[in-house]
């Protein structure tokens, strides 16, 4: 397996990743679409979760593929970013056809990050109007770090995240992951340098450090975070032509990629959340095989997409963490 061209997720050919955020807000939101409507799955570990259209994803429900994908901040008034990008596909005719009406799709999660700094004294909830301009922003590159869903966002010790990653598998299928990190957990063993996640690096996409010499901490873990602050969203992509239920089981096998990157992961206080998506541009050609490869892929480019969002956060005037790379 290599990383893809751009090591993103937009390496899966078709997709497209947007993003907003607003500095004062400190906080923004990000848009996973495509060219077409593809399959959609989801599944939740986490014990605090906030979702909207999370239920159509389940395999026996009538409507298979959507039209986009939201992260956003700002914890369950992010929801609104997806009602903004809902109106944008539906302006571009885009949407699930229902007699001459076109009703777009879009599920989506959030993270909590709404005592960061940030000024959030709204009177009109913002997040509906950056989940516009994210889809307007809408490309095959984008930034990593302090972008979008993970503006705002923090981990137990480190600044949090937007992140992503790719890889290409024997089989020519390739797999990208998204995420936003706001975990309660921390990504680093024993607060740095050295990630969880090192095992699975490729050359130095996160700094190069390696596994860490020391051994991780033997205390039981102490949550920095006050209940409900945390959260880890994140979304998985393939080119494969896969069933809801295959996507679903993509989905959960990169949990495993979560495990493996931030420690602990999946507590009570966090809603750790993932989508998989398939644009079923690619057939399988052993579905058994790929399947299997397809799910320990996705795992692996996870782990490594949240590494990556620590590494590329910047510093910002009234940050309440230190950033991995600060000066």
């Amino acid at each position: 397996m290599r990383p893809g061209p751009k090591n993103l997720i937009t390496d899966v050919a078709g997709l497209r990743v947007g993003q907003a955020h607003d500095s004062r807000l400190r906080s923004g939101c990000t848009v996973l679409t495509a060219d077409h409507p593809f399959t959609a799955a989801v599944h939740v570990m986490g014990g605090a979760p906030g979702t909207r259209e999370t239920d159509l994803l389940a395999p026996d429900k009538l409507v298979q593929q959507v039209d986009a994908l939201v992260l956003s901040g700002g914890s369950a008034f992010g929801l609104d970013a997806c009602s903004g990008v809902a109106d944008g596909l539906r302006a571009q005719g885009r949407g699930f056809a229902v007699g001459d009406q076109r009703v777009p799709i879009v599920p989506g999660a959030i993270l909590f990050d709404l005592l960061n700094g940030g000024d959030k004294t709204w009177v009109r909830n913002p997040y509906y109007d950056l989940g516009q301009q994210a889809l307007q922003n809408a490309g095959t590159t984008f930034a990593l770090g302090t972008a979008g869903a993970g503006y705002g966002a923090a981990t137990g010790y480190w600044k949090g995240g937007i992140g992503s990653a790719s890889l290409i598998l024997p089989s020519g299928l390739t797999v990208g992951a998204l995420v936003a990190v706001n975990a309660l957990g921390s990504v680093t063993v024993n607060d740095g340098p050295h990630f969880w996640a090192a095992p699975w690096e490729y050359g130095d996409e996160f700094g190069g450090h390696g596994p860490s010499p020391q051994s991780a901490s033997q205390s039981a873990p102490q949550p920095r975070k006050r209940m409900g602050e945390a959260t880890t969203i994140a979304i998985v992509a393939t080119d494969a032509t896969l069933t809801q239920a295959q996507a679903q089981r993509m989905a959960t096998a990169a949990h495993d990629g979560m495990a493996r990157a931030i420690v602990p992961s999946h507590t009570p206080l966090d809603g750790d959340l993932i989508f998989a998506a398939a644009t079923a541009a690619r057939p399988l050609t052993d579905p058994l095989t790929d399947t299997f490869q397809l799910g320990h892929a996705a795992a692996v480019c996870l782990a490594r997409a949240i590494a990556r969002a620590i590494y590329h956060a910047t510093p910002m005037p009234g940050d309440l963490q230190p950033c991995y790379r600060a000066p």
